[in-house]
């Protein structure tokens, strides 16, 4: 169980943000007044409770309904959420899967909305002189308001840039140029980045989650800006990287460990969203994947219905033995927790790995192969507590490999050593097939075993199948071999959108434009990127004037 000090934190955390949600600048007006004598004396209890709107905000942001946990897969090659016929689903999940990206997107509003929230927090604490009396507490303020900013340009690259909390009446922010952020970004974080402390605690960032944050924008740099003319950027991502890789930090000996409902334990976690069971819940896998009769697998009786499937193109790149499968997924017919049948309407439960279609005319409910990755508890729990693993150490090594094989090499080291770095990732996933962990130069650099193509299947329930199907492999991706590995380490961890974006194939479009899967189809003008960034939600667009719609999308 956590510690006292961190239930503590987490009650401070859920209550502030309780106080908060109507508004995103009334963040707790007694707690300022309080402290806003030069003489009060600063302690950590203080910090935790005014760092509480930033905590908070990171949470709804990633599992507020609609948030960057699904946006970073659901627009994947690797799961969607179909309408499920006689259940429900569908409607936006199909656009995000089929890439009709548009502003009214409700997962568009939670990314936005929450970012903000989080940056106005920071910005409104580091204009307090009692605050500013701590310089660690300034640098953690500052480096949260970066996380916020990193993901907000990812997104949406156009974003206002605001880094002060007292503004004239009227005041609206205009958007800034993509090179400004990230000229601020770089800076703001090579300032701070030895001034957070090493101790890795839940939910604050430390020095190796600042490094983590550069390396990250250092990795998308030549992606982000659509220039590939310049591999400096992928040196400075593995000198930020090696100084994580020298912490404190090791694999969990299982990869489970990552994914447990409570992750402070796993010497692999370099920086973690906290969740609790009293405080702070909202981890809703278990409730969008598992079909309600399937909670009796689990014991869980908290809400389900199904909605989300896995991508058969995606489960058939697994190897046989590869340990994160079972880890992962559950597929076949489902037995109770006493090894019973599970029985829908007469009919055992069982989840099919082959799916139909988004919507023509959607999936069945017991079609598709069901995450389980995180952990699932029994009761109201399901996976509501679980905490999320935003940083850890498999991701340091994946990255370094990448740059070392983008790089050829650096600063002494290889394309082997690369391959080493990988290898020491899978080890764990084929602990009785240990031959198999090892990756070799060769297969990362060549291309992807996912069967790339359209793959539907028109046909309505007990009719003659009715496939409309292409063929495009992944033979033409670069570097396919590592691209299909971080998909086997990263799945539902936010990951995978960013990767398909960053890697490209031999025409030099990427693979998030360039490849059709299930029912999204690729893009056939090899320079339509467009949908690398996402529209600015109406809603914002509609309350500032002064923000224009991103290229590519209706206003």
């Amino acid at each position: 169980m956590k510690s006292n000090l961190y239930k503590s934190l987490l009650g401070t955390v859920i209550g502030a943000s309780m106080l908060s949600l109507n508004s995103c600048t009334d963040l707790s007006e007694t707690i300022y007044s309080e402290l806003a004598s030069e003489k009060y004396e600063f302690t950590d209890k203080d910090a935790a409770a005014m760092f509480a709107p930033v905590y908070s905000s990171l949470r709804s942001l990633y599992w507020g309904w609609n948030g960057y946990a699904d946006v970073m897969d659901e627009t994947s090659d690797l799961w969607t959420t179909p309408l499920r016929i006689g259940v429900g689903w569908g409607d936006l999940y199909i656009a995000m899967h089929e890439h009709n990206f548009h502003s009214q997107i409700d997962h568009l509003w939670t990314e936005w909305q929450y970012a903000y929230e989080g940056i106005n927090a920071c910005n409104k604490l580091l204009a307090d002189k009692a605050v500013q009396e701590s310089e660690t507490s300034v640098a953690q303020l500052r480096a949260y308001r970066a996380l916020y900013y990193y993901i907000l340009f990812d997104l949406f690259r156009n974003i206002p840039l605001d880094t002060t909390y007292d503004h004239p009446a009227g005041w609206q922010p205009e958007q800034a140029k993509p090179q400004e952020v990230w000229d601020f970004l770089i800076t703001e974080l090579n300032d701070i980045k030895d001034k957070c402390g090493d101790e890795v605690r839940m939910g604050e960032i430390n020095n190796y989650a600042v490094h983590m944050i550069l390396a990250k924008m250092y990795l998308n740099h030549n992606a982000w800006f659509n220039d590939h003319s310049d591999d400096s950027y992928y040196q400075k991502c593995i000198d930020e990287l090696n100084q994580v890789l020298a912490g404190p930090f090791s694999l969990a000996p299982n990869y489970s460990d990552n994914f447990k409902e409570d992750i402070s334990t796993s010497p692999e976690i370099i920086f973690g969203i906290p969740f609790e069971y009293l405080y702070a819940g909202g981890n809703y896998y278990a409730n969008k994947w598992m079909n309600e009769a399937g909670r009796a697998t689990w014991g869980f009786t908290g809400w389900a219905t199904g909605g989300s499937a896995a991508l058969p193109q995606f489960l058939e790149t697994y190897d046989p033995d590869d340990t994160r499968f079972t880890d992962c997924w559950i597929e076949g017919e489902q037995k109770d927790m006493n090894g019973s049948t599970i029985y829908v309407d007469g009919k055992p439960l069982n989840y099919t790995r082959e799916i139909r279609s988004t919507d023509n005319p959607g999936c069945y409910p017991m079609e598709g192969a069901r995450l389980v990755k995180y952990e699932i508890k029994s009761g109201d729990w399901g996976t509501s507590y679980d905490d999320v693993p935003f940083f850890r150490l498999a991701d340091a090594k994946m990255m370094k490999a990448e740059c070392l094989l983008r790089l050829g090499g650096y600063n002494g080291e290889t394309e082997e050593d690369a391959a080493k770095l990988v290898t020491e990732v899978r080890r764990r996933a084929f602990k009785d097939n240990p031959e198999k962990a090892k990756r070799t130069v060769a297969q990362l650099k060549g291309g992807s075993i996912y069967k790339y193509g359209h793959r539907e299947n028109t046909a309505k329930q007990d009719e003659p199948d009715n496939w409309v199907t292409t063929e495009e492999g992944g033979a033409d991706i670069i570097l396919g071999g590592l691209l299909d590995d971080l998909a086997w380490e990263f799945v539902a961890e936010h990951h995978r959108r960013q990767d398909l974006i960053r890697f490209r194939m031999t025409n030099g479009q990427n693979v998030f434009n360039g490849k059709s899967w299930f029912c999204k189809d690729r893009k056939e003008d090899v320079n339509d990127n467009h949908c690398d960034i996402f529209p600015i939600h109406k809603t914002f667009l509609e309350g500032n004037l002064k923000l224009k719609q991103n290229p590519g999308y209706g206003g």
